[in-house]
Order: C-alpha cells, then structure tokens, then sequence
C-alpha cells in the first residue's frame, strides 16, 4: 500500500513536469514581429513575407519559436515600437522605414543617397553583400538592433506626382512645393538643389495637402501612389527613380542573445528566404501599379538613360555637400559607401554577362 501510494505521487510529480516543461518539456520563445504596412498579403510583400516567416520558423524550430505578427502599426508608432525592441521585452522584432531608423543609426541616411542603385539587381546585391552586413552590424552595436534584411519600401524606387506640369527633367521642378517626409533632411536638401520648396509632412496629411495646393506634389514608389490614389490629386506622374526606399527589418539584440544557436541559425536564415519573397512581390506591384498610374493620370513619364544622368549630375553633387557638410558623415566614408554601391553593381553585371553571353 505504502509503495503504492509513493508511485502515485511520483506519477503526479512527473505528469506535472512533463506538462510544465521541467524534464521532458522544450523551452519556448515568443518572437512578437510588429510592422506598419497594410496586412493584406495578397497585395503586401512584407505581409506576404512575414506569414512565411511565420510558418517555416514555427515548422523548423518545431514549435520552440512562437511567432506572433501584428501589421498596420497596431502595437504603436514605428519610432516608439522600434524603441521596444532594443529592449526586447514586449516586442521582439520590427520594421522600421528607412528614415525612422536612421533617427536611431544616423549613417543610414547614406541610404538615400541619389541615383545609389540604377536597378533592382544592383540594390538587391549591395544589400546582400559583405559590405553591407558589416555595414548594418555597426548599427546593432550603436542600437542594440540587429538586422534581418531590408525591404523594398512599396517597390523602392520612387516617382513624383503633382498637379502643376510633366515632370521630365531637373529644371521643370522649380518653383514646386514637394511635400518630404517630416524630419528627413536629405530630402529636403534634394528638392531644394532641384529649385523646389520641400513641404515637409507627415504620411497621413499628405493627400490632404495635396488636394488643398498646401503641396503641389510628392514622391513615392508607384505601388504607394496607386494605394493612396494620388491620380484624384495629382495629373501628372513622373518615375525619376532618383531614391531608393527601404524598410529595416530588425531583431532585438539583447533578446536574439538569449536563444540557442539552433534557434538563431533558424530565424536568420528564414529572414532571408522572407525578404527574397518580399522583393518579388514589392516589385511586381510596382511594375503593376506604374501601369495602373499611365491610365490613371492625364500624362507619365518614364525617362531614358540619358535623362536619368541629368538628374543625377544635379542630385548627387547637393546630397554629398549636405551629407559631408551639414550632417557630417566623413567624406572618406561616403566615398566607401559610393564606391561598394558601384562596385558590386558591375559585379552582378559582369558575372550576368560572363556566365550568360556569347561564348
């Protein structure tokens, strides 16, 4: 009877473990992912990405990681829930706008520099690249935020609206007021050096503004343009692709520290494959929402090599002035950072034509 009653409570002892975790249990981790676009997966590439993300990181860790995503800024703003996850503790990981986090890594600006990429595979491989990874590993240690990758903001590159005339080459912005994201000094010096007035301007004043003649115009990629309908304010449309817009994808530091290898190699690697998907998707929308924009507006315009390098003689000049100048990144940095963008484009082009030309 003795014995027996002894096995029962060991039987309870190791029924309350196993349930618990305290012998045979995995230890558990939530990964809470917060991001400020729309949710609609069909439509979003960051949403489409995050719900892979989502489902290979809970297969592949089975079940040790418990990833939790919330879309449409719902956890707060991006300053604030991008401050949240240096610390780790409610938020895990997040998606900050390129200009949200330079606030935090003010060397990031370097990323809005005009004309930087001339096409996808240029970005996507600078992006990609060693250069780049130590780059983004100086701001984990001045941040606390580790990177995971970028995304195409909205499809990357930008095209101007507004409702005055065509847009086709530097002179024609003089005298425009173009509204620049608040508190984005880059662009602001940009549109000044093209002989337009910056307006800057939070993101849900903009149509508003527009409507009202408080903005003649505004920039963003087509697929932002399309969502937003800028065509009911705007006549004109006009894909310079001058900037490159990029969202920052970031993990806790101090949280990613507490994982097990296993677990880390595992969120790492399912990022990447994430952002792959992502791009294809952000940049379909906007080859899709460009089309869109020339039924859309009286008049576009898509300019030629030609044009582009009249744009970028003016733009590239102001932006190294201020950079070096005025926001005081160190000319010998912004020349590495130049030079790699150049670099590893002509790579990507050479190792294109080497494998796939002529023989």
């Amino acid at each position: 009877m003795f014995k027996s009653k002894k096995l029962i409570v060991l039987s309870l002892v190791l029924s309350f473990l196993l349930v618990f975790g305290g012998l045979a249990g995995a230890q558990e981790y939530t990964m809470t992912v917060s991001h400020y676009t729309i949710t609609d997966t069909e439509v979003s590439g960051i949403a489409a990405s995050l719900l892979y993300f989502e489902n290979m990181v809970e297969t592949r860790s089975d079940g040790s990681i418990d990833v939790k995503i919330f879309g449409n800024s719902s956890l707060g703003g991006v300053q604030e829930v991008t401050r949240q996850t240096v610390k780790g503790d409610t938020v895990q990981s997040s998606i900050a706008y390129g200009g949200v986090f330079a606030t935090f890594f003010p060397k990031y600006q370097l990323m809005y520099s005009p004309f930087l990429f001339e096409n996808y595979r240029s970005a996507w491989a600078f992006m990609d690249s060693n250069y780049f990874a130590e780059f983004m590993d100086e701001a984990r240690q001045e941040t606390g935020l580790r990177h995971l990758g970028i995304y195409d903001d909205g499809g990357g590159f930008v095209a101007f609206t507004n409702n005055k005339r065509l847009i086709k080459k530097p002179e024609d912005m003089e005298g425009l007021r173009i509204r620049t994201e608040g508190g984005n000094a880059a662009q602001l010096a940009m549109m000044e050096a093209l002989g337009a007035e910056a307006v800057p301007l939070p993101w849900g004043d903009v149509t508003t503004a527009l409507a009202s003649g408080v903005a003649d115009g505004q920039f963003n990629a087509p697929y932002v343009n399309a969502f937003a309908k800028f065509w009911e304010v705007n006549d004109y449309s006009s894909w310079i692709k001058f900037m490159f817009n990029t969202a920052v994808w970031s993990v806790s530091d101090k949280w990613f520290k507490t994982l097990p290898e296993k677990e880390q190699n595992i969120i790492l690697t399912t990022a990447e494959e994430a952002i792959d998907i992502a791009r294809g998707i952000n940049a379909q929308q906007s080859l899709l929402d460009w089309e869109k924009s020339k039924e859309e507006f009286k008049d576009t315009y898509n300019p030629p090599p030609e044009v582009m390098n009249e744009w970028k003689e003016t733009l590239r000049p102001a932006f190294y002035e201020w950079v070096t100048e005025d926001f005081g990144i160190a000319e010998e940095e912004v020349d590495e950072f130049w030079n790699n963008a150049e670099e590893i484009s002509n790579e990507v082009d050479n190792k294109i034509i080497t494998n796939y030309g002529v023989k």
